[in-house]
């Protein structure tokens, strides 16, 4: 049916009544994802020469945070834990191009897209893991914490800036929605030293949650995350893989970026069903 007659089918439905509505539109409604039950994740390293070493997560974090000033947020998090690897492994490390990760910053060269500390986060990820699947489970589980954890929470034992930055929850992985709920939230600017130091502090809780998550899978004892987005699972019942629109593949938060109009709440489900 095309999208005249479904609105046509629509119109029949508001003539009968705003009761007859809500029954119609929530009986055509395909049923969202369940959340996924946390499991145990699995790895075996292979012989790559890209080694791991047990890492004190609070000191890591403070290493990162002190790196900030170096090339900010990407490159603290991973010379954080690079640095320590270096001394206590040795090569490849020891002539490893950290300089590489300066990018990271602002979003990518200040381009304002995924935060920088978990863009290195997913590069340790990357370069210490070489099984994809693992790798995909264990950078969704960094991500969706960093988009639903109040943060910062790090506290420097001499900050850089003497200011206590309030938490927030960001909802977002992208560092300038980030960065704009945190500043609404605490009432400065983005260009404030105090924004600074929030992502100085963020940098240091990233990168001890993604230090913490490598501890983890190399002692076997890594349980996935139980942390899920019921709006973004809802949203993928239509427009995910299984459904009638199939026009998106995502593991972030929708909900920041993209509301639902009146006209959405009312007519999708109904269209939905009568859509090819």
């Amino acid at each position: 049916m095309d999208r005249r007659n479904a609105m046509k089918t629509a119109a029949g439905v508001i003539i009968g009544g705003g009761a007859g509505l809500f029954t119609l539109t929530h009986a055509f409604k395909p049923v969202g994802k369940s959340a996924e039950n946390p499991q145990k994740l699995d790895y075996k390293p292979d012989e790559s020469a890209w080694k791991y070493a047990r890492l004190d997560p609070i000191a890591t974090a403070g290493l990162a945070y002190n790196y900030y000033s170096e090339g900010s947020c990407m490159y603290a998090t991973v010379k954080g834990v690079v640095s320590q690897l270096a001394e206590i492994i040795g090569e490849p490390f020891t002539t490893f191009p950290l300089h590489l990760f300066k990018y990271g910053h602002g979003g990518v060269g200040g381009y304002g897209s995924v935060c920088g500390t978990l863009n290195g986060a997913a590069a340790l990820i990357g370069l210490l893991i070489t099984d994809k699947t693992v790798q995909d489970k264990m950078i969704a589980d960094v991500f969706r914490w960093y988009e639903k954890e109040p943060l910062p929470a790090f506290s420097p034992n001499t900050p850089a800036y003497d200011h206590n930055p309030v938490k927030s929850v960001s909802n977002s992985v992208l560092c300038h929605a980030s960065n704009t709920n945190w500043c609404k939230t605490a009432g400065f600017k983005v260009d404030s030293k105090e924004r600074k130091e929030r992502c100085r502090r963020m940098t240091a809780d990233v990168t001890m949650k993604v230090t913490t998550s490598l501890n983890e899978i190399f002692e076997n004892a890594y349980i996935t995350s139980v942390q899920t987005d019921e709006a973004m699972n809802t949203c993928l019942t239509c427009h995910g893989g299984e459904g009638k629109v199939n026009n998106t593949a995502v593991k972030m938060s929708c909900n920041p970026c993209h509301t639902e109009s009146v006209g959405h709440q009312i007519f999708a489900d109904i269209h939905y069903k009568v859509m090819e």
